[in-house]
């Protein structure tokens, strides 16, 4: 019997020398060898593991039972079988992603079948109404080319464009985030995601009383389509995952391309990626080889300033500003680095730093909070690992839902409010992502009465919780409440902003949630509305996130004969 840790290197010859079993083993609905094959494979230690991890399109990793379910061809199939390895096919996902799509009757925009999602032209075309219609909160600008429009001869292709959100009349220095999406063509929830989110920015500018400061003092990044040229070619149905560069593999074949999310320079050449070209998981021949992951890369550079050292132990200062996130699907996990092999973690303190604000961003959307190469499986070269190892920018990946092409109802009512909620969490931190997810909420701010009344104050009250994490792997520790504040106008984070405090309901603080109130006086503010910050504090010292509220001052309530 062979010995397992001698399986990879068995496999490795087996592809070199070009198996060739035959193939009545396999349902007969795969006869097209060009067909993919969804199965499980069980391995047999972390060798084993960081094999597929390089070679196979690895959908999901389950380290009690020692399996990992993956998308191969009939060739790796076979050539699996003669290295010893038990393998199931999965026959619903491998007639699922053979199926061809099919619109839906009346469908008449988005993705066939999938009215939910936009085509990379729909998309791209929403983005340029929201800069029209809000020229001073958005610009839409190109980053760069797609493989295919960079190269001379050859298919149309695209630009890579970004969304830029701000409140340009708002001048000075803001903290900003980056959002990429659709980096692998075929996940179809992560570019409608990051489409909404910029939609949901926009429209409630000036009504949402969080949006319209986040807008006023943040620069939200958002690159909605990272790969288009795979992307289009995933909307007729496809389970494409890599950009469509025909140097690599055979020309025009269903394998071309290199994996863009390898193809980052930090430990791009760990080994937990294909050196193979017709591989899903192929990195390119060298890093930054492929016109997108050079855009990309540029982007994020000219962007962030680079906060940590050059070793892979330096961690960057707990002041570090900067917040990056790849939405990729599927698998409902929040991810941090490092991911380039089995074994190494961010240097402390950012380590704990990443896990607390992992923890909350999946506390809004309920999935599971990971370092990248613990729950899924190493990936060297991939995009969070390069902006926080090369910038010390706080570094995430998103992976969305349960399946590439997921259902409808399922993005809309689940994915979408979810992630949603996690993003502006992520947009409220972006100023300190090290230091403020580390302290309370302030959650449920209300006003009352509103309008103001006769009496020209108003009480403001707030629920300040330092609890709101997901442990579904791990506790994240929590303390108690000892202070709420909230300012006027002016963000709490100024210097020499004037604050107020906010005092328990109950009379002391001696809970991990309080319910706070105060009296606000509006004499001396001018009429209309207002915005009020409020945040609170825990017994660690640490000031969470701030939460904001409208109110408006009517002074003709106060005076009416004198304001008729």
């Amino acid at each position: 019997m062979r010995h397992p840790s001698f399986r990879p290197l068995l496999i490795l010859i087996a592809f070199i020398c070009l198996v060739s079993l035959p193939t009545s083993s396999l349902v007969s609905a795969q006869d097209d060898p060009q067909a993919p094959l969804v199965v499980d494979i069980q391995y047999t230690d972390l060798d084993d593991l960081a094999f597929f991890a390089a070679k196979f399109d690895v959908w999901e990793v389950d380290r009690k039972l020692n399996t990992i379910k993956a998308m191969i061809t009939q060739a790796d199939y076979q050539q699996l079988i003669a290295a010893g390895y038990h393998i199931e096919i999965d026959l619903p996902n491998t007639t699922l992603v053979n199926a061809p799509l099919k619109s839906l009757p009346g469908q008449r925009s988005g993705i066939s079948g999938y009215p939910c999602y936009r085509t990379v032209e729909e998309t791209y075309a929403a983005a340029e109404s929201i800069a029209a219609s809000y020229p001073e909160l958005a610009t839409w600008s190109s980053i760069g080319e797609s493989w295919e429009k960079e190269t001379p001869g050859g298919a149309e292709g695209y630009d890579l464009m970004v969304l830029k959100l701000t409140n340009s009349a708002i001048a000075g220095d803001k903290p900003k985030i980056f959002i990429m999406s659709a980096l692998h063509a075929r996940e179809l929830a992560t570019a409608e995601l990051n489409a909404r989110f910029a939609e949901y920015l926009a429209s409630n500018y000036g009504i949402d009383a969080d949006v319209t400061w986040l807008l006023d003092y943040h620069e939200i990044h958002l690159l909605l389509h990272a790969n288009p040229d795979g992307r289009k070619h995933a909307e007729g149905g496809s389970y494409w995952r890599k950009n469509t560069n025909d140097t690599y593999c055979v020309s025009n074949s269903n394998y071309r391309g290199a994996d863009l999310n390898r193809n980052f320079p930090f430990h791009w050449d760990s080994g937990y990626s294909s050196i193979l070209e017709c591989d899903e998981t192929y990195r390119g021949p060298n890093p930054l080889s492929e016109p997108e992951s050079i855009s990309i890369s540029d982007y994020v550079i000219a962007q962030f300033l680079d906060q940590r050292g050059d070793d892979d132990n330096d961690p960057a200062p707990d002041d570090a500003t900067g917040i990056f996130i790849d939405l990729h699907s599927f698998g409902d996990l929040v991810l941090w680095p490092y991911g380039f092999d089995n074994t190494s973690t961010a240097p402390e303190p950012n380590n704990t730093q990443l896990q607390t604000l992992g923890r909350k961003l999946a506390f809004f959307n309920d999935y599971s909070p990971e370092q990248a190469n613990f729950g899924y499986s190493p990936a060297s070269g991939a995009t969070d690992d390069f902006a926080y190892g090369t910038l010390g920018i706080a570094a995430y990946t998103f992976e969305l839902g349960t399946f590439f092409f997921q259902d409808c109802p399922t993005f809309t009512d689940t994915i979408l409010p979810d992630n949603l909620n996690a993003l502006i969490y992520a947009a409220k931190v972006a100023r300190t992502p090290y230091m403020t997810p580390s302290g309370p909420d302030a959650l449920d701010l209300a006003v009352s009465p509103y309008p103001v009344a006769f009496n020209p104050q108003f009480t403001l009250s707030a629920t300040i919780d330092d609890q709101k994490y997901q442990n579904s792997n791990g506790f994240e520790p929590t303390q108690v409440i000892t202070a709420a504040e909230y300012s006027i106008d002016q963000p709490l984070w100024e210097a020499g902003v004037t604050s107020f405090p906010l005092l328990p309901i109950d009379g002391v603080f001696d809970e991990k949630e309080e319910a706070v109130s105060a009296s606000v006086n509006t004499l001396g503010l001018s009429p209309g509305q207002h915005i009020l910050f409020v945040h609170g504090q825990d017994a660690s010292g640490n000031w969470g996130a701030v939460s904001a509220i409208f109110f408006r001052v009517d002074y003709a309530v106060y005076f009416p004969l004198v304001m008729h």
